[in-house]
């Protein structure tokens, strides 16, 4: 499957709002990459800032159910403004293109729910195992995702033994079990080896109040190192600048709290 990396956003991601936020790249680098991953070769976007000499702390940018488009992009680069190698990985490259997509329940129902958790971890590992040849320092790796990939930043804590730190954005806790996914991270609580921040609105009508208690007595049964942040006037993809989801507030606050949780955990504080 080859996906179309032109510049821009998911179609099923329409309309996009004013406050869209546009990140500057005259003082980092990015580009696209081929990853051979589990027999294939797996596209992604990086971007670090420019002239390091040092190996630079990683981290993984977990796409929403919107793919690796313009946003998703945009984060990679304000995270390499901070001094970071991040790469966002095209996760559902097997199944097919988002962009072919003009709507969300078309774009989850006939790709998104095709997409294996198992394959998902595994091509994680290969992108963890190229920012190591490519610049990025193995002993300060970490993990973000937003919606979807909100959720597989916990399933990934869970997964990788040497992940500094987490943090996801919005992730769904829990739900039904299915062939593709057979656990959730409400399931993973006790299995999580990296510490994990999670930010989440207090308005989504997607993901309830009920599941992120369900979640906080889940970390706390197992005296797992986890926070979980509600935003109480936010929504769903409340950090999501190119849509009317957009909370300012709490996604600014959110973007500092990350910042300052993979400062703590991934040795790249002072």
């Amino acid at each position: 499957m080859t996906i179309n990396k032109q510049p821009g956003f998911a179609p099923a991601a329409s309309p996009h709002a004013s406050t869209t936020v546009h990140t500057p790249e005259e003082t980092i680098t990015t580009g696209e990459t081929s990853i051979p991953s589990q027999g294939d070769t797996l596209p992604a976007y990086h971007a670090r800032p420019k002239h390091s000499d040092a190996p630079l702390p990683v981290i993984i940018v977990v796409q929403e159910i919107f793919g690796v488009h313009e946003h998703i992009r945009d984060i990679c680069r304000r995270l390499a403004l901070e001094g970071y190698l991040a790469i966002a990985p095209e996760l559902y490259f097997r199944q097919g293109d988002p962009n072919d997509y003009d709507d969300v329940p078309s774009l989850f129902s006939s790709l998104v729910t095709k997409v294996p958790d198992a394959q998902v971890l595994g091509d994680l590992d290969h992108v963890a195992s190229w920012a190591a040849r490519h610049g990025g320092d193995a002993n300060r790796l970490s993990i973000t995702g937003f919606c979807w990939g909100g959720r597989i930043a916990w399933l990934y804590a869970a997964h990788n033994p040497q992940l500094k730190a987490a943090v996801a954005w919005y992730g769904r806790l829990t739900g039904d079990k299915t062939l593709n996914n057979p656990k959730h991270p409400v399931d993973v609580a006790v299995d999580l080896s990296a510490p994990v921040l999670g930010l989440y609105g207090g308005q989504d009508t997607g993901i309830s109040l009920e599941s992120v208690e369900t979640m906080r007595h889940a970390l706390r049964a197992a005296n797992a190192n986890a926070e979980i942040v509600v935003y109480p006037e936010a929504g769903h993809a409340f950090n999501a600048d190119y849509r009317a989801s957009y909370h300012e507030e709490s996604a600014k606050d959110g973007w500092q709290r990350m910042l300052a949780w993979f400062a703590q955990y991934d040795g790249k504080k002072g």
